[in-house]
């Protein structure tokens, strides 16, 4: 299940929200009460995924165990709450592991839910959405997010609830500690080299940002909220990070020659080994972007997917949002892929229940028509490779690596030969509905192959588990010579989808 479609809810109803962070697993699960949330529950888990990671994306067994036993433990919070109302998102870490499904089929099974992989920009967007709802922006105002997680750092500018830009770099407190102070030594030459070279990629985009400006900074995360402690506990502020008590916190942090020997005030010991990271890339921060004050927010990530989860459906939904603007970017022709969309749906409800679709394979499926022939803008020689490409390599706002990956493998084998890689980077939880959708998009392609804009007067489809049989009106299909070839050869392609076809004419 990709959860895609519209969320039911009823006052009373529970959501909850699942960030495996690369320092910390946090979970929170929220009451939904008339057109609110309201939180009844928050667990949070010191994992450090970040630091088992290796240079070739390998992950120590030891941090492995440790996540599956948290999640197990989360699991068990979850066991009564239904899965579409469950979202769990996996960042930086996971996403660059080198096999990605070696620990996402065991941790959705001590889960007992699915676990999304996002890009950073989409990280950027739900950490976005979480800190304008806690802290509601003014109107036409614009503010800057920053959050240092543990892999990587996000900043984002915003108004209202939407994101406009959105950046994610391999920057995070346990990753530039690691990175910067290996072997766990500080000295101010270290520090001075690091800071060098940290800001300058921030500066990447800094100049875009500076000139759009903003009124506001906010910045979240445990990394932002620890410092804003430690500042308080200085007494240097009220509980806000400004550019003129960060140095003066790195000071008294390098007085220690020793990562395990710093001693600063309000810093718990869970935070001392990765404080130096934050402390380099919050400082780097404020020089590339001009900051001179951040308040620290109490929201991050986990709250941005439960609004997000509200959205869902909706007519604001990101997903349509960003499909739209495909549609536009690319040129692609709304007529055609309105009828083949409409066909394949046709199709799709006279086998659903035969083939265990629900509601979310039938949006995924909708989409996929919408946008089967983005690849003409490129080229029309394998413009489905083309587009398979794109939809896995882009930033869409609101999917999830896998949601992408499911676009692209229905693009990539609507027409010509299935390759047998087509489906390699689903897991395995997805491949007999990404197959069974395949086959019904390759189908409702064939049919309006030509353009014609005539309705079709026939189209049954029957289904069992691995096979399709699809009834067309005679006197029609007479008439089209071509689609007739076509559909006599697709029996063998489908056969890469391991579907049979079996074709009617009455």
């Amino acid at each position: 299940m990709l959860h895609t479609a519209r969320l039911p809810l009823q006052d009373g109803d529970l959501l909850a929200a699942v960030d495996l962070g690369s320092n910390s697993f946090h979970m929170v699960v929220a009451s939904y009460v008339l057109g609110q949330l309201r939180v009844v529950d928050r667990l949070r888990e010191t994992v450090r995924m970040a630091e088992g990671l290796d240079r070739r994306g390998g992950l120590d067994p030891e941090f492995r165990q440790r996540a599956l036993d948290c999640l197990s433990r989360f699991g068990q919070r979850l066991r009564d709450i239904p899965p579409q109302r469950v979202r769990a998102i996996a960042t930086n870490t996971v996403r660059r592991l080198a096999a990605p499904q070696s620990f996402l089929m065991p941790a959705e099974s001590a889960l007992g839910h699915a676990i999304e992989v996002v890009a950073g920009r989409e990280e950027a967007r739900l950490i976005y959405l979480g800190v304008a709802h806690a802290q509601r922006p003014r109107d036409g105002g614009l503010r800057l997010v920053i959050d240092i997680g543990g892999g990587s750092t996000e900043c984002i500018i915003g108004s209202g609830f939407e994101a406009i830009e959105r950046e994610s770099l391999q920057l995070g407190c346990i990753a530039s500690t690691r990175r910067f102070f290996e072997n766990g030594k500080l000295s101010r030459k270290r520090w001075k080299d690091a800071l060098a070279e940290v800001t300058a990629e921030f500066q990447q985009f800094a100049g875009t940002y500076r000139a759009l400006g903003w009124d506001e900074a906010l910045g979240s995360s445990g990394t932002c909220k620890a410092i804003g402690d430690v500042c308080a506990a200085m007494k240097l502020t009220k509980g806000a990070i400004t550019a003129e008590a960060l140095p003066q916190l790195r000071d008294r942090m390098l007085q220690a020659d020793r990562i395990d020997a710093i001693d600063l005030p309000g810093l718990s010991a869970d935070r001392r080994p990765i404080i130096a990271g934050g402390v380099l890339v919050l400082e780097a921060a404020f020089a590339a972007l001009g900051l001179q004050r951040l308040m620290v927010s109490k929201a991050a990530m986990r709250e941005g997917v439960l609004y997000d989860m509200l959205g869902r459906g909706g007519v604001n939904d990101p997903r349509d949002v960003a499909v739209a603007a495909l549609i536009q970017r690319y040129g692609i022709d709304n007529v055609q892929a309105g009828q083949v969309e409409a066909s394949a749906l046709r199709m799709f409800d006279q086998v659903a229940a035969a083939w265990m679709l629900d509601d979310d394979d039938r949006v995924m499926l909708a989409r996929a028509a919408r946008l089967h022939e983005l690849g003409l803008a490129i080229a029309h020689s394998q413009y489905h490779v083309h587009g398979a490409y794109v939809l896995e390599h882009s930033d869409i706002s609101g999917f999830s690596r896998q949601q992408q990956q499911f676009l692209a493998a229905l693009v990539r084998t609507h027409r010509r030969k299935v390759p047998k890689s087509a489906f390699d980077a689903l897991p395995d939880r997805l491949l007999a509905t990404a197959r069974r959708n395949a086959a019904l998009l390759r189908l409702a392609v064939l049919l309006h192959r030509s353009h014609d804009t005539d309705p079709i007067p026939r189209l049954d489809a029957r289904a069992d588990d691995s096979s399709l049989r699809l009834t067309l009106d005679k006197r029609w299909l007479e008439t089209r010579p071509l689609l007739k070839a076509d559909l006599h050869g697709e029996p063998d392609d489908l056969a890469g989808l391991g579907i049979g076809l079996r074709i009617e004419a009455l």
